[in-house]
């Protein structure tokens, strides 16, 4: 391991770690012998990038979902916004949308602080959505259809608000995760404001094509949250002190070793479609 790295903390080895990605993957496996603290969303980042997300190369958010300076990107669930964060690097102008207005406000002072073209920021639960038709040329919604009351009503806002053309990125649990979960998490979590709804994955993909968009990709990702989510609920600690958790943080540390081998992404790649935690569509509007 570089000297560099191995006198790192946390934050600055994994900023290192997304730069070194394709070129010094072996890097990852030393995460493992700090004896620090890794922590969940830093590796789960390297982890999709590996995966072919946050690809500045390609331009890609998603594998198959380019993102230009020509395009309006709306994010509906968007969180603190670390999507939008790479479709401002990428030129795009931005549209903030969320239910919970902590949420979003800390989005969009976070994106502000930058040079993100920030075109509005609504707090809604996307039914109906606070926009005119054709608004954006990308639409993202990732984590949010499980939630929501009417999943196909949501996405035929988010169809009604894109222009012709405009391209979709759509991600749900995946059933399988979610089955397992069921038997080990609190029954809360599968009741409202959380996850609601399981979608199979053909039900899915009908969904999808039911409100007038064309799949163009589909694919699955996450192995390593999907197990890190089943370990969880066994840990009972606060989301918040989850990393310290000897349990969890051995998952960590053990994940990061296993992305340093020689065929760390391979493995990765069969896990990913073997046991994910997510599914993805990526499809277009047709008109």
């Amino acid at each position: 391991m570089p000297e560099d790295l191995a006198t790192a903390d946390t934050a600055a080895l994994f900023a290192e770690l997304r730069r070194r990605t394709e070129t010094d993957p072996a890097a990852m496996r030393a995460v493992a012998s700090l004896g620090a603290i890794v922590e969940p969303g830093p590796l789960g980042l390297h982890d999709a990038m590996l995966g072919g997300w946050y690809n500045p190369e390609t331009h890609e958010l998603a594998p198959g979902f380019p993102v230009g300076a020509d395009d309006t990107v709306l994010d509906v669930g968007c969180g603190d916004g670390g999507a939008l964060n790479f479709c401002a690097t990428e030129g795009a102008a931005l549209i903030l949308a969320d239910i919970d207005p902590a949420t979003l406000d800390r989005a969009r002072t976070w994106l502000a602080s930058s040079s993100a073209r920030i075109l509005g920021a609504h707090v809604t639960d996307a039914n109906p959505l606070p926009l005119p038709d054709a608004s954006a040329s990308r639409i993202v919604c990732t984590e949010v259809l499980e939630h929501v009351d009417d999943p196909a009503a949501v996405l035929g806002e988010l169809v009604r608000v894109a222009r012709p053309g405009a391209l979709f990125l759509l991600t749900v649990p995946d059933p399988v995760q979610q089955g397992l979960q069921q038997h080990l998490a609190p029954a809360s979590y599968f009741r409202k404001p959380n996850h609601i709804h399981i979608f199979e994955r053909e039900a899915f993909a009908t969904l999808v094509q039911s409100a007038g968009l064309a799949i163009e990709r589909r694919y699955t990702k996450g192995f390593y949250w999907a197990v890190w989510w089943l370990l969880f609920w066994q840990c009972n600690v606060a989301l918040e002190d989850a990393s310290r958790h000897p349990i969890l943080n051995n998952w960590a540390r053990t994940w990061a070793s296993v992305l340093g081998t020689e065929d760390g992404l391979k493995t990765k790649q069969l896990l990913d479609r073997f046991l994910p935690d997510s599914q993805v569509i990526i499809a277009r509007k047709i008109s």
